[in-house]
């Protein structure tokens, strides 16, 4: 069994979709971070693990998911549609000790481009939109700035690593970056991380953060006081 951890506010409509698709063997821990709409019910009446994380913030939410976890793998991903859960096998197979994803003759996925070829630490799900509409310029804008800061194509909000290292790493940021805390710490230890194309669609509903320029400089301002922090 993997662990998927779908931090979670106001997704209602999108979760059937989300959970509909979580490829057998992967148990969904949706996070409830508050919602009104009903998400929480919805994750339930779908199968998914609910778990209620009243401290808001989408740090809080994914470290509340991690903690809830029991298996070996725990996979990361938005609970918006933006990201399809049939990406995370691949995903997952580019961990250390997983069977290698094969590679494509394109050159599209530069997949396992590690040094040793025994497979990453840490996964990260590089997005590729579909449409314009899937990354809005001020989101895409943000994340390229601090992604080449921490030397990443892409923040990767679909991510995979071993539930004991992650818990290793003493996360400490409950915002916008603890997903820039997780890479900074794990390269910190010597993890070795690795990218994959995944698929980017336009999200269900309106986003908190990249749906407006607000959310975004919001989220910004926290990856970077993580950077000159860690």
């Amino acid at each position: 069994m993997i662990d998927v951890v779908l931090p979670c506010l106001d997704e209602s409509a999108a979760l059937p979709w989300v959970l509909t698709r979580m490829p057998e063997g992967h148990r969904p821990i949706v996070v409830d971070n508050g919602s009104t709409d009903g998400s929480a019910e919805v994750a339930e009446a779908h199968g998914a693990l609910v778990v209620r994380e009243p401290r808001r913030g989408f740090g809080a939410a994914c470290h509340a998911g991690l903690l809830a976890a029991t298996a070996d793998i725990v996979c990361f991903m938005d609970a918006d549609a933006s990201l399809d859960p049939a990406d995370l096998p691949k995903v997952v197979r580019l961990l250390a000790d997983a069977a290698p994803e094969p590679s494509r003759a394109d050159g599209a996925v530069a997949d396992r481009a590690l040094v040793d070829g025994t497979g990453a630490d840490l996964v990260l799900g590089r997005r590729r939109p579909v449409s314009f509409r899937a990354w809005p310029p001020h989101a895409r804008l943000g994340n390229a700035v601090v992604a080449r800061r921490a030397g990443l194509g892409d923040l990767g909000p679909m991510r995979a690593a071993r539930r004991t290292r992650l818990l290793g790493l003493d996360l400490t940021d409950r915002r916008s970056g603890y997903p820039l805390e997780m890479v900074l710490r794990a390269r910190a230890q010597g993890w070795r991380i690795a990218e994959t194309d995944v698929a980017y669609h336009p999200r269900t509903g309106r986003s908190k953060v990249t749906g407006t320029v607000r959310g975004t400089l919001r989220a910004v301002r926290d990856m970077r006081r993580v950077l000159e922090t860690v």
